[in-house]
């Protein structure tokens, strides 16, 4: 479901939350107290086609600060991590400042309340189909599959032919 098919954009970087947008929300903890998390292939996928069939770049930013979502970075040649964040509007914008973007260059897809700052600030904005009901009211697209389940890949793949068509 999109109402971004109007927008003009410029994106040249996409800014994606993890858990509840790559995941489906769920942590695990093993008898050792040790964190494991799902991914889905088909997110890591979206990643590659982003990079190999677009100039977008791809930053994570999240609330954790956890060395799986540092390992599932570097696996997918995401150089840009922001871990532990509690201010994600105020990282995004040093960001840009230090990159000289600006906000029509950013693209976001959060799910929950901390990414609402960013999310309404970015030239586009999605959100998985199960976001927090404030995210979806705001979202320029809404991804049909939920987070864990694709929803990154199927706004990547919305990036790279909304990319193609401007070529």
């Amino acid at each position: 479901m999109s109402n971004a098919s109007n927008l003009k954009s410029n994106i040249s970087y996409l800014f994606t939350d993890i858990d509840g947008v790559w995941t489906d929300s769920t942590i695990f903890y093993s008898a050792k107290g040790e964190e494991m998390k799902a991914f889905s292939y088909r997110d890591g996928m979206g990643a590659e086609r982003l990079r190999n069939l677009t100039p977008i770049s791809i930053a994570i930013i999240t609330g954790e600060n956890s060395e799986i979502v540092s390992r599932r970075a570097e696996k997918l040649k995401i150089k840009n991590v922001f871990l532990g964040v509690k201010n994600k509007l105020e990282v995004v914008e040093n960001y840009m400042k230090e990159n000289q973007l600006s906000w029509e260059n950013i693209a976001y897809i959060g799910d929950d309340l901390n990414d609402i700052e960013v999310m309404k600030r970015a030239a586009i904005c999605a959100c998985p189909a199960d976001a927090y009901k404030d995210v979806l009211a705001i979202s320029h697209y809404i991804c049909e599959k939920k987070g864990g389940e694709g929803a990154f890949r199927e706004f990547c793949e919305f990036l790279i032919e909304k990319y193609s068509a401007h070529i």
